[in-house]
């Protein structure tokens, strides 16, 4: 038998001693602090890669920071077998992404190696992690809906092709479910997934049994767990939007699902702590309020003869706190936000969308002046009776003191039965529209009653 594993293994070590640079420049590990490598005689720039000695054989590591001396490394695994003194080889070259059509229902970690079992991905180009933003005034305007199958969203947060939206939610409250929705339910062409720091459990889970084998054949997902390091996590992110602009190159329409940006800012914070950079805002260093623009501006539509990354970022607010640091900045960079709630939640209404919270800024571009009418009447109604709550369940008010509350009660068991959808279910844009309409009928229709009613 030809130990197919073993060869594929000698030719990666080759490659990868091919791309040393002179052992004259290797240097030797001083220190291990946490999650970080400490060497000394290290010439390499940062963020290119260096090779570990270790006693389970060689670990790849990227340059961080640097002061005087000493160079700074994050590991991409664990730091298991590294020895005191350890020479650190830097490489000649840096790590690049395998992207090609081959990507198209495959699941790969942060740095683009297969987790699926099913091989290795043929290239047609390699890139870096990250890539140079387009120029604002090449981007294509936002003009046309794109459709995700979500009532409640197709109908009063409308998503515009090209569109970078958050997702506001704590834990639990059916983000991920939401996502897997989306997935199926869109229009898109192609659908790239990050699952960065969650739960190793979701990663299959939401493979499986939320995308679906129909889903999958036409999505990528990158999967880079919580137990992962937090180099990895950083560049799980960075991977899954490098992929989303390689189809959008081909002139492809991507739909780019973030679970979540929360845990990019997350991992930063523990690389830039890790090599001293000053806490600011609760803990957050500078550099991660640098790095989320960056990372969500890649996103959106291209050029002429390029497709589109509509893309959404899963936020999650620590306490369902709306004002946590993150949850902030990624509001006020993003084209508008869904938030969840996690009382609707509570209460089994899924999906647990607050129309009253939640805002698309691109909605007036790409939807029709009667289309915002029916949208903003029965986001009124339904306002109106959020805002007399308390006085209708103390039965404080009195029927026929307001006909417009009147009316609210009347119709809020159809308006949450309009915001409600069970997960496998698909209600497409133009359905939605439809039973928009629908409602807004019998609402003016139980009005005509009502005026009727009170002349008699």
């Amino acid at each position: 038998m030809i130990d197919v594993e073993g060869i594929t293994q000698r030719l990666t070590n080759s490659l990868q001693f091919a791309q040393r640079q002179p052992i004259s420049v290797a240097g030797k590990l001083v220190r291990v602090v946490g999650l970080t490598l400490e060497a000394v005689g290290v010439k390499a720039q940062v963020g290119s890669q260096c090779l570990v000695e270790t006693a389970q054989g060689d670990l790849i590591a990227e340059v961080v920071g640097f002061a005087n001396e000493i160079t700074y490394l994050m590991p991409e695994q664990s730091l298991q077998g590294v020895l005191p003194g350890a020479r650190v080889v830097p490489l000649a070259t840096k790590a690049r992404l395998p992207l090609s059509m081959d990507l198209l229902g495959r699941v790969i970690d942060g740095v683009g190696k297969p987790l699926d079992g099913r091989g290795p991905i043929k290239a047609d180009k390699d890139a870096n992690y990250t890539s140079k933003p387009i120029n604002p005034l090449a981007r294509r305007a936002i003009t046309e809906p794109l459709d995700v199958g979500v009532r409640s969203i197709n109908s009063f947060i409308t998503v515009g092709q090209g569109q970078r939206m958050g997702l506001f939610a704590g834990s639990g409250v059916g983000k991920s479910v939401l996502l897997g929705m989306m997935t199926r339910g869109t229009t898109a062409d192609v659908i790239v997934v990050g699952l960065v720091g969650e739960r190793g459990r979701e990663v299959k889970e939401f493979i499986e049994e939320i995308l679906g084998e129909e889903g999958r054949q036409r999505s990528v997902v990158v999967a880079a767990p919580a137990d992962n390091s937090p180099l990895m996590r950083l560049k799980g992110c960075e991977t899954a939007v490098q992929i989303a602009e390689y189809f959008r190159d081909q002139g492809l329409n991507v739909l780019l699902l973030i679970d979540s940006i929360t845990r990019y800012a997350q991992a930063q914070r523990e690389i830039a702590l890790a090599v001293g950079e000053p806490p600011a805002t609760k803990g957050y260093p500078p550099s991660v309020f640098s790095k989320l623009p960056q990372l969500v501006e890649r996103a959106g539509n291209g050029g002429d003869g390029q497709g589109a990354i509509t893309a959404f970022f899963t936020v999650l607010t620590e306490g369902d706190d709306l004002q946590d640091p993150i949850a902030d900045a990624a509001r006020a960079i993003l084209d508008g936000h869904i938030v969840l709630s996690r009382e609707l939640a509570d209460s089994g209404h899924f999906p647990a969308v607050d129309i009253e919270g939640s805002i698309s800024r691109v909605m007036p571009m790409v939807t029709s002046e009667e289309h915002q009418e029916l949208a903003r009447g029965l986001k009124q109604f339904y306002s109106l009776y959020q805002q007399n709550k308390d006085l209708i369940s103390i039965g404080a008010y009195s029927k026929g003191t307001d006909p417009r509350i009147d009316q609210a009660i009347q119709l809020l068991p159809v308006i949450n039965f309009f915001l409600q959808q069970k997960m496998t279910e698909i209600v497409p844009y133009d359905q939605s529209l439809e039973q928009l309409q629908e409602v807004i009928g019998a609402a003016q229709a139980h009005a005509q009653q009502q005026n009727t009613a009170n002349q008699e």
